[in-house]
C-alpha cells in the first residue's frame, strides 16, 4: 500500500523528523477498533500502512462492547469505549461504531476508507488551533520529559496525556466473527497517563521510564487536547517516540 502513504503525504505538509519523535504532526488518528468486529481487519490494517507516515500520529483503540459475540478483546481496555462515546456527545452525532477513526480530536470518518480519513484530516484543520503547538517527547537519564511551547490559553483547558504503546501485536482470535484468523495491531495504545493541564505557559512534565516501560512497551505517545476526559476536544499538539 505505497500509495496510501505518498497520498497522504501529498495532502498534509511534510514533517520534521527529530531523534526518533514524530515532531509537528499534522494528525492524530484514533481508530477505535475490535477483535470481535468482522469489519475491523481492513481498518487494522491501513491503521498498519498509515503509522509508517511520519507526518501521522496512528493509534489503536480497542475496545470492549463486542466482547458479548464470542470472543473477548485480549487487548481492550474499559475507558477506551468511554473516550469514543465521551467524542460522540461532545460532536452531538452520538455515532460509535467500529471500524471508527477520530481524527485530531474532532472529525469521524470510517477507519477502512483511507478517502474518507484524508477528508477528515483537511476538516479538522479548519480550526487553527489544531496541532498548533509544537509538542515534544524525549526519554534521557531514566525519564520520559514532555514539554509544550507557551501559547494561546484555551477556554476549555488543556490536558496533557501520555499513551505507552506497542508498536505491532498479532493476535490469533479463536472465536467470534473473525475467528481462525491473525490479526497484527499496530501503535496498541495500553494505557492512559495524565501528566498534567496546559494553562497556556511553556512547561514540561516527567515520569520516570520504569513506570510505563514493561516488556509489552516499546513507544510512547504524548497529546495534548483540549476539554476534558469526559468532553474531548482538538488535539493542540501531539509526538511519537520509539523507546527501543
Amino acid at each position: 500500500m505505497a500509495d496510501c502513504r505518498r497520498l497522504f503525504l501529498g495532502v498534509v505538509a511534510s514533517a520534521l523528523i527529530t531523534s526518533g519523535a514524530c515532531a509537528d504532526p499534522r494528525a492524530v488518528i484514533e481508530l477505535f477498533t475490535s477483535q470481535g468486529c468482522s469489519s475491523c481487519p481492513a481498518a487494522d490494517k491501513l491503521l498498519g500502512e498509515l503509522s509508517k507516515d511520519p507526518s501521522l500520529v496512528a493509534l489503536s483503540v480497542p475496545i470492549d462492547y463486542w466482547d458479548y459475540l464470542g470472543w473477548k478483546d485480549t487487548l481492550a481496555i474499559p475507558g477506551h469505549a468511554n473516550r469514543q462515546k465521551a467524542y460522540s456527545h461532545v460532536r452531538g452525532d452520538r455515532e460509535v461504531y467500529t471500524p471508527q477513526v477520530i481524527v485530531n480530536g474532532s472529525v469521524q470518518a470510517l477507519g477502512s476508507d483511507l478517502g474518507a480519513i484524508e477528508r477528515a484530516v483537511l476538516a479538522s484543520h479548519r480550526n487553527t488551533a489544531t496541532l498548533s503547538l509544537p509538542v515534544t517527547v524525549a526519554t534521557d537519564n531514566g525519564k520520559v520529559t514532555v514539554s509544550a511551547p507557551a501559547g494561546k490559553a484555551d477556554p476549555l483547558g488543556a490536558e496533557v496525556w501520555l499513551c505507552p504503546l506497542s508498536k505491532a501485536v498479532p493476535v490469533a482470535i479463536g472465536r467470534g466473527e473473525n475467528s481462525g484468523k491473525t490479526v497484527t495491531y499496530y501503535n496498541v495504545v495500553r494505557r492512559w497517563v495524565k501528566l498534567g493541564v496546559w494553562t497556556g505557559k511553556a512547561e514540561s512534565w516527567s515520569i520516570p521510564l520504569a513506570d510505563i516501560k514493561s516488556e509489552d512497551i516499546d513507544a510512547v505517545a504524548v497529546v495534548l487536547q483540549s476539554g476534558k476526559a469526559a468532553a474531548p476536544g482538538t488535539m493542540l499538539g501531539a509526538a511519537v517516540a520509539s523507546l527501543q
